[in-house]
């Protein structure tokens, strides 16, 4: 499948932008594309400290520019200098807790980032697809556990989810645009918890884990019984990927979930699982917040999230290639081996790939 996917990029008159490629996510990206050997451009802010970008010294290994997605002319710019064939725009906002402290930015960035765009693409008849990445949060989420699909209500009752809410209606938008006056394919993909060797961000469960074991910070876990599709950084890239590839030629849906096989894991149940890879009858240095149940979070962030992703099974044959349970333990083996064997990120991603991409659905 990955062989069949770098060929048909590869086939296009120009490199595939992809924007927000010096966070978590966008960084894997870039090393899956290299791997594929399909020409990348990026676009994001610079890369922030202890990020994974950082510690692979990736800095000028692709054409990039480092400037904001609000900034409209930069943006423009760049793209009639690079003339991108496709776009994954990935760049985003993407923490539900800073949402809250500054709200205003969080719809900026993530609203009229996203505006900006589909805006300029639209006006440049070299660039063919779309793909804008958004989240599993958008969905009208009741905790009932329901696992969302694709044509189920959309709605944010955070700052952070409302504001991805908003990205959606940008993009229903501009879809509407290319089927009456012509234009680019743009499809939505959605995806869960994504996790992965190489990820520092502030409140997220993994990262705050590895700060916690690796170097020996306190911690504090809120919401033990909340669920999560957590699931491993590269299925979902690859669903991307596939997404693309389905707006270029057979355009079956506006959007696309990309979730775990299994059902949602707890907080709880991943700290057992941390303790299981570390061969500990529990974590004694984590410290659980004892009210987290009362905690103020748990108002903001929904307890239980599930995504149903059966039609990207169906019309992308796409499919997880690692379950919950290996995608952490995957994930704490990186930090492992980076840590204790000092080795190099980039070995470890490029690593990483190989392995997986070895792997048959």
């Amino acid at each position: 499948m990955e062989n069949t996917v770098g060929q048909r990029l590869r086939e296009l008159n120009g490199p595939l932008l992809l924007t927000g490629h010096t966070g978590f996510k966008g960084t894997w990206m870039t090393f899956l594309l290299e791997f594929l050997k399909i020409p990348v451009i990026g676009y994001s802010l610079p890369a922030e400290k202890n990020s994974l970008y950082k510690r692979t010294k990736r800095i000028g290994s692709i054409p990039e520019m480092f400037a904001d997605i609000r900034n409209y002319s930069e943006l423009e710019n760049f793209i009639d200098t690079h003339r991108p064939s496709t776009i994954i725009h990935m760049a985003a906002q993407p923490l539900v807790l800073k949402s809250y402290e500054n709200p205003r930015e969080t719809f900026e960035v993530n609203v009229m980032g996203t505006a900006n765009i589909l805006d300029i693409a639209f006006r440049k008849d070299f660039v063919k697809a779309i793909i804008v990445v958004t989240t599993d949060k958008v969905y009208r989420n009741d905790n009932s556990g329901i696992a969302f699909i694709e044509s189920d209500p959309l709605e944010g009752k955070d700052p952070y989810s409302a504001s991805k809410v908003g990205t959606e209606a940008v993009i229903m938008a501009w879809q509407q645009i290319s089927r009456i006056s012509g234009g680019p394919r743009v499809v939505s993909v959605r995806a869960g918890n994504v996790i992965g060797g190489g990820d520092f961000g502030e409140n997220r469960l993994l990262p705050d884990l590895i700060k916690n074991i690796f170097t020996f910070k306190p911690l504090t876990i809120r919401n033990l019984s909340s669920t999560r599709p957590w699931q491993y950084v590269l299925d979902p890239l690859l669903g991307y990927l596939l997404a693309l590839i389905d707006a270029l030629d057979t355009k079956k849906s506006d959007s696309y979930n990309f979730s775990p096989k299994e059902a949602s894991l707890s907080v709880e149940q991943v700290l057992y699982e941390v303790s299981k890879f570390l061969n500990l009858k529990k974590l004694e240095k984590i410290f659980i917040n004892k009210n987290n149940e009362k905690s103020k979070t748990k108002t903001v962030e929904a307890s239980n999230l599930s995504l149903n992703s059966q039609m990207a099974n169906r019309l992308l044959s796409w499919a997880p290639k690692y379950s919950q349970e290996i995608a952490i333990d995957r994930t704490l083996n990186w930090w492992y081996e980076y840590f204790t064997y000092e080795k190099s990120a980039t070995e470890l991603c490029i690593e990483e790939i190989r392995n997986w991409i070895e792997i048959e659905n």
